[in-house]
């Protein structure tokens, strides 16, 4: 029996990943990303442990990355660059990736992620 794949519409579902540590200096062992995908509906309980959380609303920096997910140049400069020379302080929140576009048509390098950064 032939399988289908089904991919959620990016233009109707948002999908995100919020980053609580860093992947570059946490070992992978206690690496801790929510993904997440905006929906309009409960989720039941569940054997795979899905559950609804909301992202509250934030005052936030943001700038946008293009190309591989691997590599996001854009919270390394909201870090780096950015923070220091704006007066702001870091927020009481994790960053927030939004995976603009996402599915398997998409290459590396058309990869389109928005970082909000929370602000104190």
């Amino acid at each position: 029996m032939a399988t289908r794949k089904q991919f959620l519409d990016s233009q109707k579902y948002q999908s995100y990943g919020i980053h609580y540590t860093n992947p570059n200096t946490t070992p992978l062992s206690e690496h801790h990303v929510d993904f997440a995908i905006s929906i309009n509906c409960t989720i039941p309980p569940n054997d795979y442990g899905i559950i609804n959380k909301k992202i509250p609303q934030l005052r936030c920096a943001k700038a946008r990355d293009i190309g591989s997910r691997e590599n996001n140049q854009a919270i390394i400069y909201l870090l780096e660059t950015w923070l220091p020379q704006s007066g702001e302080r870091i927020g009481n929140f994790p960053p927030i990736f939004h995976y603009v576009n996402v599915g398997l048509n998409i290459q590396p390098q058309e990869m389109i992620t928005d970082v909000y950064f929370p602000l104190a």
